[in-house]
């Protein structure tokens, strides 16, 4: 068995979903095309693939196994490239999390 390798950029994107307040579950051992972290953030659950963006678009690919295990779950998978898109990623539950409460209002 091959030990699980992650992108490079991983561990930043990692400790800036922490800094946000995020609880991040590195799951890139698992295999099988499953997303490499689980994360949760203001009661929101998410999955998150990491591709390093600093390498060539086809570099950046999803594998086989991973667009069939995206296909076939039933939730968004967000795929990040960057600490920006991490970032966007929990701005965007905050902006659904206002968005509901000023409903209730």
């Amino acid at each position: 068995m091959r030990a699980a390798k992650i992108d490079a950029n991983q561990p930043e994107i990692v400790q800036a979903l922490r800094s946000l307040g995020a609880s991040v579950q590195p799951l890139h051992t698992v295999g099988g095309g499953v997303p490499d972290l689980l994360c949760a953030f203001s009661g929101v659950n998410f999955l998150v693939e990491v591709k390093d963006g600093a390498k060539v678009p086809s570099k950046q690919k999803l594998t086989r196994d991973q667009v069939d295990w995206h296909c076939q779950w039933r939730a968004p998978v967000h795929i990040v490239t960057c600490i920006e898109q991490a970032v966007q990623v929990i701005e965007s539950i905050k902006a659904n999390q206002l968005s509901k409460e000023l409903k209730h209002d």
